[in-house]
């Protein structure tokens, strides 16, 4: 049935356990055997969503109750599922774990979207008690579907056993059991998994597909797949009108934190999407508007640095009123200077006069609504937008502030980000499916920079 889009979620008792890794080699095995596979990532998270895109070859997406909405998140995961012969969907932390409210939950998105749900528990140092565990992971919400779980980071085939016999006494299935390899380790840093852009990312996905497929039951888990009811129909697509406008968005490996849908809202609005590297490109292509990303700056300082012909273009470029909008990683890159984790400085674009400060502590990661101070390309004084913010440096910026914050989690207050002429930057993350507002005001910003 064209409804029925077949789907299941990868979730785990807390981060670190292995889901990524798992959902992965999952996604290469059902590649491989011929389906047509699509991916997701629940919550605000961009690096896993990219080891999916390179187990599938395409784009995986991002399914956000806070910064979209509910229902344009059920209208993302069956526009792009369409077509789909199962959709795998990857959880975020815990399973009950997400904003104020466990909003954006594992938990709540699973029963959102009717999924069943297999749990992933790392059973290094545990034998019983992993059953214990799945037990009350089951018990805590009844009205979430929990169909079973994969055990991780096994020592032996007795210890293996073990925990089955466990399950099996308690009605619980166990989908698959992974044997303990330092090889399955994705490679971290302190945003989280490193990007595949900077690793020998097929290699080790090589490896992990061979596991899953050795110590998974894949055929329980496609007809697990096949058991939730039909989702309602996507809405028909809007035909896109041509237009001859463009925006520039950064994307290497030091700028790669977009949410895909995000970006098709603005095509839908009518921007074509050029994309640029200041890592390598010595020359901006001929835009109406600029987006610059988040990403690891701090990693690549050395080399954006060096390419002082973009840099200079990027800060010539906002001198002349170019609308450009900016999100952490792209923050940092506009101001004068970024000094790194060694203290090092380094210098940027110089478009926004400040300097950002890496530091070995986290600052601050969670959702957050940003009210507009001012007029700007992305909108009036007054309106509110839902963001995420997640870094590890400090920005001093000269100027007055352009968001009021206010945390979801504590409802602390700030003042963040800058804002001249046609340019708004910050450390907040947007998606511009769940602020379409937002994107209107900067497709009509570029339409207006083009026609001047």
């Amino acid at each position: 049935m064209p409804n029925n889009f077949p789907r299941l979620i990868i979730a785990a008792t807390q981060s670190g356990s292995g889901k990524t890794t798992i959902t992965a080699g999952l996604l290469g095995v059902l590649k491989n055997r011929g389906l047509n596979v699509q991916a997701y990532k629940i919550g605000p998270d961009y690096i896993d969503t990219g080891w999916h895109a390179l187990a599938i070859g395409k784009p995986s997406h991002n399914l956000d109750s806070w910064l979209v909405g509910k229902n344009k998140l059920t209208e993302i995961f069956t526009t792009t599922a369409r077509g789909a012969d199962v959709s795998i969907i990857e959880g975020v932390m815990g399973l009950y774990d997400g904003g104020r409210g466990g909003i954006s939950s594992t938990a709540e998105i699973a029963k959102q979207l009717g999924a069943p749900v297999v749990l992933v528990i790392d059973a290094k140092s545990m034998g019983t008690s992993a059953a214990a565990v799945a037990l009350g992971f089951r018990e805590f919400d009844k009205s979430v579907n929990l169909a079973g779980v994969i055990l991780n980071r096994l020592g032996s085939d007795s210890h293996k056993q073990m925990i089955v016999d466990a399950l099996d006494a308690l009605g619980i299935k166990c989908f698959g059991a992974i044997m303990r390899n330092d090889e399955f380790t994705l490679p971290e840093r302190h945003l989280g998994l490193v990007p595949t852009t900077e690793n020998h990312a097929v290699d080790a996905l090589q490896k992990i597909c061979a596991a899953v497929e050795k110590q998974v039951d894949i055929d329980a888990l496609i007809a697990l797949a096949l058991t939730p009811a039909p989702l309602p129909p996507p809405p028909c697509p809007l035909s896109l009108v041509p237009s001859p406008l463009t925006i520039g968005v950064a994307r290497d490996e030091a700028f790669s934190f977009y949410y895909d849908a995000g970006l098709k809202e603005l095509e839908r609005l009518g921007a074509q999407i050029v994309y640029f590297s200041p890592l390598n490109d010595r020359t901006l292509p001929k835009v109406d508007g600029l987006i610059i990303g988040g990403g690891f700056p701090e990693m690549f300082a050395a080399r954006l640095e060096r390419n002082e012909n973009l840099r200079l273009a990027i800060r010539d470029a906002a001198a002349t009123g170019l609308p450009i909008f900016a999100e952490c990683g792209g923050f940092m890159y506009l101001m004068r200077e970024l000094v790194d984790f060694d203290g090092r400085r380094f210098k940027m674009c110089g478009a926004l006069d400040g300097v950002a400060t890496m530091t070995n502590k986290l600052q601050t990661v969670g959702y957050v609504t940003a009210e507009l101070l001012r007029d700007c390309v992305i909108g009036r004084a007054g309106d509110v937008i839902h963001a995420h913010e997640f870094h590890f440096s400090t920005a001093e910026t000269l100027g007055e502030k352009i968001f009021k914050c206010t945390r979801l989690r504590t409802g602390k207050e700030y003042f963040a980000g800058a804002a001249q002429k046609n340019l708004v930057a910050s450390y907040l993350h947007i998606h511009f499916a769940g602020c379409p507002l937002a994107a209107k005001n900067f497709v009509d910003a570029c339409k207006t920079f083009r026609l001047k």
